[in-house]
Parts: C-alpha cells; sequence; structure tokens
C-alpha cells in the first residue's frame, strides 16, 4: 500500500500513548511466587523472634495476599492477622505529605511558602548563618531544613501537647547543616508539617487527615490512637520480651502516630501504584494522580553506593533519595523504588512498591525497630528472576507510526517532495538532503530485497526506531521527532546491519567468553558489516551487555537500559 504523505499532517496532537503490561500471564506468573515469599517471611520471623508479624502483596489495585505470623499479645495469646491493627511509626509520614499536597492543590498553602508564614515562632528563631534563606514546606517534607537527625530522641515525643510544643519552637530548634545543603532525617519537620496543616486547614491534624484522606481512601479504621484490636508493642532485653506501652498521639504524631491494618495498609500501597502511569482517566482522589507521582520523584538526593556481593557478581550502583514522606532509590535491578520504614519503641513496619511494574508489598511486626525490608527486597529480586516482574510497555504513538510509514516510503522509493514533507527545519542543515539521498542510494546497492522487519520500537512518544530485513543482512532507522506542532524528523539515521560471516561468528563467541559480565552468550549481531566488524547483544550472567568486534579485538559495554557494569 502506497502512503500517503498527507496523512502525516492530520497528526498534529493527541499522540502521547499509556504504557501499558504486554504479558497476559503476569498475575499468574506473580501468584506462583507467593509460597517463596510466604518463606522468606516465615524465615525472617523466626530468625528474629518476633512477637507478631503480618505482610501483604499489592499487584495494581488490588492486595492479592496477605499472611500472618505470631501473637499480638504475649498475655491473651491473640493471633495477627489483617484486621491486627499495628502502629506504623514513620511510614506515616506519606499521609502526612498527602494531606500538604491536598491542601496545595486546593491553593491553601505552596510548597515554597516560608515556614514561620504558618509556624510563626519559626520567624524569630535564630538561623546558622547570616545568608540562610527562609525555611520553606518544600524543605520540610524533602528532609532538607538542615535540623538533626532525631530518630531515637523522636520517637518518644509522639505524645507531647501543642503547648509544650510552642514552648520549644520559642526556645528555638538547633541546626546540624546550613538549610538546603544536605539531607538528614528529621521528625521534628514533620511534626512542623502537621501544624502547618492544622493552621491552613483550620482543623487539628488529627482531623483534617481522617477526614480528607484516610475516610476519602477507604481505610475506615485507621486512627492516629491506640485502639481495642491493636497490636501490643514489645521489645526484647536480656533475651526476654517485655511490652512496650503505646503513646497517644501529639504533636509529634504527624511524624508517626498512625495505626493500621494490613487490609487498610494494602489498599494504601494501591492508591499509590494507580497513579501511574499518567493517563487520561477520571480522578478517583482524594489527591490528584499528578500529586500523588510527585511524592514519588527524588527531591532530595541522600547517597550513592557501588558494591558488589562477591568477586564473581556484578558492581550494583544505587542512588538513593527522598521524595515527599517517601524515600526513593534508583538501582541497577529496577529504575525506581519507592519505599518507606516504619520504626517506634514496640513496632517496625516497612512498605515498597515499584511504580513502573504495577507491584508493591509491606509487612508490620510488634518489636522495636524490627522493619521486615530484607525479606522484601529478597522476595522482589526472586520475582525477577523468576520472569515475574516485567515494566509496563510504550505502545508506539500514532505520530511515530506515520514517520516510519514515510521512511519506508522513501527507502523504497526516493523522493525530494515526501523528504521535503517529514523534515524539520534544523534537518538539512545537519544532513543536506543530497547528502541523505546519497548514502541511502549507497546502501540500497549493497542490501536488497528489504522489507519491514518487526515492530517499531519507541523509546517515548517521538523517538524510535525500526529494521529493514534484506538479503545481506539488515539496515536500522532510527529518528528523533522535533518539538513543533507537527512533529518532524530533526534527527535521521540509517545504518547497515551486515550479516556477520562465520569465520566472524567464531571470533565472537571466542570473545565472549572474554566478557566481564560472566559468561555470555552471543546474541543477534546490531551493527557493523558482518566481514570484519560487528556489534553483539550478550546475554550475560551478570545482565545484558554488549560486544563490539574490529579486526578480531574485542571491547565490551553495557546494554542500553542496562544500569549496572561488570
Amino acid at each position: 500500500m502506497k502512503f500517503s504523505f498527507g496523512l502525516f499532517f492530520v497528526i498534529a496532537i493527541g499522540f502521547a500513548q499509556t504504557p501499558r503490561f504486554s504479558d497476559a500471564d503476569r498475575k499468574e506468573k506473580l501468584m506462583r511466587m507467593v509460597p517463596q515469599a510466604d518463606a522468606l517471611f516465615e524465615k525472617y520471623f523466626a530468625e528474629r523472634q518476633v512477637p507478631g508479624l503480618v505482610y501483604g502483596i499489592v499487584v495494581d489495585q488490588e492486595v492479592v495476599h496477605v499472611k500472618s505470623f505470631g501473637i499480638s499479645n504475649t498475655s491473651t495469646k491473640a493471633a495477627v492477622g489483617p484486621e491486627t491493627m499495628f502502629r506504623i511509626a514513620s511510614m506515616t509520614k506519606s499521609f502526612t505529605a498527602l494531606a500538604v499536597l491536598k491542601l496545595r492543590d486546593a491553593g491553601k498553602l505552596s510548597l515554597d511558602d516560608a515556614v514561620s508564614r504558618w509556624v510563626p515562632e519559626i520567624g524569630g528563631m535564630a538561623y546558622p548563618t547570616k545568608d540562610t534563606a527562609p525555611l520553606t514546606v518544600r524543605q520540610l517534607l524533602t528532609h532538607g531544613a538542615g535540623f538533626p537527625e532525631d530518630n531515637p530522641w523522636g520517637d518518644r515525643q509522639l505524645a507531647i501537647p501543642d503547648r509544650e510544643m510552642a514552648r520549644w519552637l520559642d526556645q528555638g530548634i538547633p541546626f546540624s547543616t546550613p538549610p538546603d545543603s544536605s539531607y538528614e532525617y528529621s521528625n521534628y519537620g514533620f511534626a512542623l508539617l502537621g501544624r502547618i496543616i492544622a493552621k491552613a486547614s483550620g482543623q487539628s491534624y488529627e482531623q483534617y487527615l481522617t477526614r480528607e484522606i484516610l475516610r476519602p481512601l477507604g481505610l475506615k479504621t485507621a486512627t492516629l490512637e491506640p485502639t481495642k484490636n491493636h497490636a501490643l508493642g514489645y521489645g526484647r532485653r536480656d533475651g526476654k520480651l517485655f511490652e512496650i506501652p503505646s503513646l497517644a498521639h501529639g504533636s509529634f504524631g504527624a511524624m508517626g502516630g498512625l495505626v493500621i491494618n494490613a487490609n487498610e495498609l494494602g489498599r494504601y500501597v494501591a492508591f499509590h501504584l494507580a497513579a501511574e502511569p499518567a493517563r487520561d482517566d477520571a480522578e478517583a482522589g482524594p489527591v490528584k494522580r499528578s500529586s500523588v507521582r510527585e511524592m514519588q520523584r527524588q527531591w532530595r538526593t541522600s547517597a550513592f553506593s557501588a558494591t558488589r556481593l562477591d568477586a564473581d557478581t556484578e558492581l550494583r550502583a544505587s542512588a538513593s533519595g527522598y521524595g515527599y514522606g517517601l524515600s526513593v532509590t534508583r538501582d541497577c535491578r529496577f529504575s525506581r523504588v519507592v519505599a518507606h520504614g516504619g520504626g517506634l519503641p514496640g513496632f517496625g513496619s516497612y512498605m515498597m512498591w515499584l511504580p513502573e511494574y504495577g507491584v508493591g508489598m509491606f509487612a508490620m511486626a510488634n518489636l522495636t525497630y524490627a522493619g521486615p525490608a530484607a525479606p522484601m527486597r529478597e522476595a522482589m529480586e526472586l520475582m525477577a528472576q523468576a520472569g515475574a516482574l516485567k515494566p509496563r510497555e510504550l505502545p508506539v504513538s500514532p505520530i511515530l507510526t506515520s514517520t516510519q510509514a514515510a521512511l519506508i516510503q522513501i527507502w523504497n522509493q526516493w523522493s525530494d517532495a515526501g523528504m521535503d514533507l517529514i523534515a524539520a527545519d534544523n534537518l538539512y542543515l545537519d544532513q543536506p538532503r543530497a547528502s541523505i539521498a546519497a548514502g541511502l542510494a549507497e546502501l540500497k546497492k549493497k542490501y536488497t530485497g528489504c522489507s519491514p522487519d518487526g515492530e517499531l520500537k519507541p523509546e517515548n512518544w517521538l523517538r524510535g526506531e525500526f529494521g529493514l530485513a534484506c538479503k545481506e543482512g539488515a539496515v536500522k532507522v532510527s529518528f528523533t521527532l522535533a518539538p513543533t506542532k507537527v512533529p518532524k524528523v530533526q534527527a535521521l539515521r540509517f545504518s547497515s546491519v551486515g550479516r556477520p560471516t562465520e569465520a566472524l561468528l567464531g571470533i565472537a563467541a571466542a570473545r565472549a567468553a572474554e566478557s566481564p559480565y560472566g559468561r555470555c552468550s552471543v546474541g543477534e549481531a546490531v551493527s557493523g558489516d558482518g566481514a570484519d566488524s560487528a556489534s553483539f547483544k550478550l546475554a550475560c550472567r551478570n545482565g545484558e551487555a554488549l560486544m563490539s568486534l574490529r579486526n578480531s579485538k574485542a571491547t565490551f559495554s553495557r546494554a542500553p537500559g542496562q544500569a549496572c557494569t561488570p
């Protein structure tokens, strides 16, 4: 079918496509991993000697599995179950961040407001340097206010009354670093956010959180006060358990006071997963999806690390940071891991989800600081190794499809007018039209009988590549569209992929054994003339890689999208 260049003008806007999961058996594969996840948490429960523990798995917007172990009360021996309430400590911070964003979206406050606008006592506080700018709401949300890390101290302040906190504020808060210069975890900062929420909403923090966040989310029993069905908190000293009385809700409740059960915490994780991807669906609330996604972006870097489990494994890099009430990490296995732990005397909890994969987990325990992060990470790793975790895939946008059709037509039969129609105004300045035509003519002498091979691979809505299968090998076509009303081609490349000779394939197999990525098998050729040079995809023990051969000499590099090095 001959392509009509007139179609190109039809697609001026509306080319956005929503990423989606393409594996029809995705949920079934994930559910097959449940017994292994159960075993990991059972091992953790036994080895840490936790009185009681409950964990769950969330897929998309559904809690698909909840498993509990042990007891919630050593006196009554009451078993932990999905309805048992646990205090989740600092995981409360993400709920507080949601409340701040809801007020921001309603125009009641700005994240760039000076804290002193809402907490007047801050206005008279002495800053560490004369050139310090006023503290902002955003700095509190991202642990960037310069307040000292205060986990042991802050954990004990949960119940202090507002008047006591006001007295502390009048006395001032010491700084450990200049504001906005680094990341330092501050419970005090989130306690201030609780005061800001109360002032901006005209309600107490507890009232606003309950009415505007918890109940609209369908969290019918979540509360800031311990309840009849809550697990008692325990510590261990000299090998023996002892009960730790629960503190009442007070001025520091916004940093760590929430009490919730597994069913409702799973619903909350599902709410966060439902914010991805960006799309046109109706909003379900109570906070806009775009604001929930905003929480899950890394706004302040906290650490970068590179570790190797042993000499034979790859180097794994990890960049950690904080969003709004949530920690956000990018590492070798996953592009983004959103998580938060919670620890108070008597309790430990953790929640983690992979936004691009639509999978999350959560766990709560009634032992001091027994946050079950380790079995959660291990379970996610096993899911990935088993092929149960696959990210959403981006469908090809209509503008990429129409551009591909135009480029195929130009390959089949060159047309100055056709090329002019799809070229952005910069293209011929970078690649003269005559040069593009001459390059294609030269390629067509070497590669004959070419036809489209496979689907176009989109990198985003305005960039992609596709292949042409030919008798002598293949031609790869990559292009990028310009940010104009009708996106046209701003960059274009036709590159040859010659069919490797038997001799070159033999050299490739031998050189693959030298790969720093561990044992590798040679995959398809992706560039080169196939006689003296070629680049091959490698499937290696330590991930995917690329090997480039030239005159029998091999060089190795990471494959596109791979985050780790050998």
